[in-house]
């Protein structure tokens, strides 16, 4: 797995397994747990050793999953990232959020935890307290947001006792905010990686007949194109989600997709107005 490197030093690996909707979306779904724990498992072993997922994710059935597929695996070959729902950011929130994601993980520690969403209900740097006081335990390891423009990130990087790992946000061919807004620019230059969230936009993506031309030329799937769109960037990783073992297998085939110079001019001339897209 290619990796790229964190402000410590570690490596990540630049394609991770992101979990929204196994187990359910904003609510459990228990009709295919056996099948879903056997898919991460699964993953892991084809070498998707950085999995995302959140508290709000299948209302904490998403963690419980993971929690009994992880079980089989070495706890420290895998890096494990969740994140805190908007509602939970006051401070006591915090603390017991994260307590209920280890839990339900089985978890001593989670590499990363993450801000879900910016509130505007908790103060930041309350949320960010709490935050520090766990990586001081030791049950966190890094600490990061998601969804933060740049005005929230500097903040964010203020209140933190440490450097934040990662801002994770929606970015790909089609929809590109954060590069216009600065945060992608800022990112670079302050070594915090930038996860990408919903690299497809959702499968729309892979029918884009410029993305399906240039595939074919590289003898590729148009999802391996649109990955390496992503990846080829500094400091930039994704985390495409997906159920269907064989397109986890073939999204792996981006890792080593070479896009030329003309295939980069029409990919970056892509990005669709934001009335186009699917919302957030």
């Amino acid at each position: 797995m290619e990796v790229k490197k964190l402000f410590t030093g570690e490596e990540i690996p630049v394609l991770g397994l992101g979990t929204w909707r196994i187990g359910g979306g904003m609510a459990a779904d228990y009709s295919k747990d056996k099948i879903m724990v056997e898919i991460i498992q699964q993953a892991i072993r084809l070498g998707y050793t950085h999995i995302d997922t959140a508290e709000m994710y299948g209302g904490g059935h998403t963690e419980k999953l993971l929690g009994r597929a992880l079980q089989h695996f070495n706890r420290q070959d895998l890096f494990l990232t969740t994140k805190v729902w908007h509602s939970n950011l006051h401070y006591q929130g915090v603390l017991n959020a994260v307590e209920g994601s280890l839990k339900r993980l089985h978890t001593d520690y989670v590499d990363m935890v993450l801000i879900h969403w910016p509130s505007t209900s908790f103060p930041l740097d309350e949320s960010l307290q709490a935050l520090n006081e766990l990586v001081d335990l030791g049950k966190v390891r890094y600490l990061g947001v998601s969804n933060f423009d740049l005005e929230l990130l500097e903040q964010a990087q203020k209140y933190s006792s440490t450097q934040l790992a990662t801002n994770q946000v929606h970015y790909n061919l089609y929809y590109r905010k954060i590069v216009r807004d600065g945060v992608l620019d800022f990112c670079q230059k302050n070594k915090i990686l930038l996860t990408a969230y919903t690299p497809l936009e959702r499968g729309t993506i892979i029918n884009n007949p410029q993305v399906k031309q240039i595939a074919t030329s590289h003898s590729a799937t148009p999802a391996q194109v649109a990955l390496a769109w992503l990846i080829r960037q500094p400091n930039v990783i994704t985390i495409p989600m997906s159920a269907n073992i064989t397109h986890l297998q073939q999204n792996l085939g981006a890792l080593g997709l070479e896009l030329n110079s003309d295939d980069l001019q029409q990919l970056d001339g892509l990005e669709m107005p934001e009335e186009a897209l699917w919302p957030e």
